[in-house]
């Protein structure tokens, strides 16, 4: 039957592995990045050291954009491990798929540009934030869609894990 829910599907799950993966590898790159903006350099020892490095931004949105490659990165790999435990029809799967992949990247590779820009991107506007405000605003507008898919995303995650706790308890009985 075409709208039978079932559990998420094999390449849906690996697509959200495979974009967790890239989500952790964007966070290894911004680290690099927070790494030599702390030295003031670019030091690996015994390669080269002491290279002055100008890097822009501070430390707090250095360390956002890494985190939000390894959080995003880490939710995208246990929604996908965890597929076979959300049970949705068809379409539900694919908004709950492209709502993920929308905070997923969303959320950390403007995460990335801030701290590059010098922005926050937190308030249309800059709010009490320095920077370019037309880069600010650029980047806030490219938050919206990943705030939509955070919350669509969560709330489609704990309604197919429970169709898929009924599912299995109407099994088991």
């Amino acid at each position: 039957m075409a709208g039978e829910a079932t559990t998420l599907t094999q390449t849906r799950r690996s697509l959200l592995v495979i974009n967790g993966v890239g989500l952790l590898i964007s966070a290894v790159l911004s680290g690099w990045l927070y790494f030599f903006f702390l030295l003031g350099a670019y030091d690996l020892w015994p390669f080269f050291t002491d290279i002055p490095a100008e890097i822009p931004g501070d430390r707090r949105a250095w360390n956002m954009a890494h985190l939000e490659g390894i959080t995003n990165g880490a939710i995208l790999i246990a929604i996908g491990a965890a597929g076979g435990f959300i049970r949705l029809g068809e379409r539900m799967q694919n908004v709950l798929f492209w709502s993920c992949l929308a905070f997923g990247w969303l959320f950390t590779l403007p995460a990335i540009a801030n701290a590059m820009a010098g922005t926050r991107g937190l308030e249309f506007g800059g709010g009490p934030f320095p920077g370019d405000v037309t880069l600010n605003n650029i980047i806030f507008v490219f938050g919206w869609p990943a705030m939509i898919g955070v919350h669509i995303g969560f709330a489609l995650l704990f309604w197919g894990a429970w169709k898929q706790y009924k599912h299995i308890k109407g099994e088991d009985q």
